[in-house]
């Protein structure tokens, strides 16, 4: 069984759920905001966040059987910035995805980003097809839509399988990586390539399977597995392995300065840190406080407050 599912059996709050029925990978709260767009019917929007919903709720996205419990809990939210006509929009896309901490009410943050280069074509009542051996379909700006949430469910999938277990989420980064090497290409498609910028949908696929970023993979299942889980238990014992992580994370930073996967980590779990370290012995915190600081410089100022 996979350590994954091994954990969830421990948990007696999902007790409830045992049942023998299946259920998809993915439980997605679906928002899509069209404020600034004009002279377009408004049910035009309702319906794409039905669709959406339905993609990302009702599809099988993993190869292991997951109960109602187990769901990932994620949330959407497309902001539609502008349309070109032709039913073409431009928009930002921002994911937030969640993982329980073992033996308590406690969710903690797996991936929290913002993609501002999200185009696509939509007309209403539209149903979202994706298919991973024909990535960019028939029409680009169609399928740009659906290769960006596939893209998205997989990065979600391997992140919160590498928490469960080592390496345990290859197999869904090696399928973002099958999108981005397939995405659909047109003059308003962007995000899909390297020399589009440093921050985009290439460089954290590329940074995740990168053997430069094998240590970000242990720090994965440490941090979560060898710290949050075990702090029901022995609080001091699992802060010191989230210490030990972050001594792991600056000798990624010290090697690949400026990453865009530590960007995308701190930006999930900066918050986190911070309360976490905020209440442990002054030696502990200090040392915290300067490794992330030098890691994270958008929220040094919150680390060094913890000193």
């Amino acid at each position: 069984m996979h350590k994954r599912f091994q954990f969830f059996a421990l948990l007696t709050v999902l007790a409830c759920y045992c049942q023998f029925t299946q259920a998809q990978e993915i439980r997605a709260n679906v928002s899509v905001i069209a404020n600034q767009v004009q002279g377009v019917d408004r049910r035009v929007f309702t319906s794409l966040q039905n669709s959406i919903k339905e993609f990302l709720n009702n599809r099988h996205w993993a190869k292991d059987a997951f109960t109602q419990g187990e769901r990932i809990e994620c949330s959407f939210l497309l902001n539609i910035t502008g349309s070109s006509g032709g039913d073409v929009y431009k928009a930002n896309l921002t994911i937030h995805a969640t993982r329980p901490v073992f033996n308590s009410s406690y969710v903690t943050s797996l991936l929290n980003i913002q993609d501002n280069n999200v185009a696509f074509k939509y007309t209403e009542f539209q149903q979202l097809e994706f298919s991973d051996t024909r990535v960019a379909g028939n029409d680009p700006m169609a399928a740009n839509l659906t290769a960006i949430l596939a893209y998205y469910v997989n990065i979600i999938l391997g992140l919160d399988y590498d928490s469960f277990s080592p390496r345990g989420g290859d197999e869904y980064f090696k399928k973002a990586l099958n999108i981005v090497n397939n995405a659909p290409d047109g003059k308003d498609v962007t995000g899909w390539k390297a020399f589009e910028g440093n921050r985009n949908r290439y460089w954290l696929q590329d940074n995740l399977l990168s053997a430069k970023f094998l240590q970000f993979h242990d720090v994965m299942y440490q941090y979560h597995r060898q710290g949050l889980d075990l702090m029901y238990d022995d609080v001091n014992k699992g802060r010191a392995s989230v210490l030990n992580c972050i001594n792991m994370l600056y000798s990624i930073h010290q090697n690949i300065p400026n990453s865009m996967l530590m960007q995308v980590f701190f930006s999930a779990k900066a918050d986190e840190l911070q309360k976490l370290f905020s209440k442990a012995m002054p030696q502990e915190k200090s040392r915290a406080a300067e490794l992330l600081a030098q890691m994270d410089i958008p929220n040094a100022q919150k680390y060094q407050q913890m000193k």
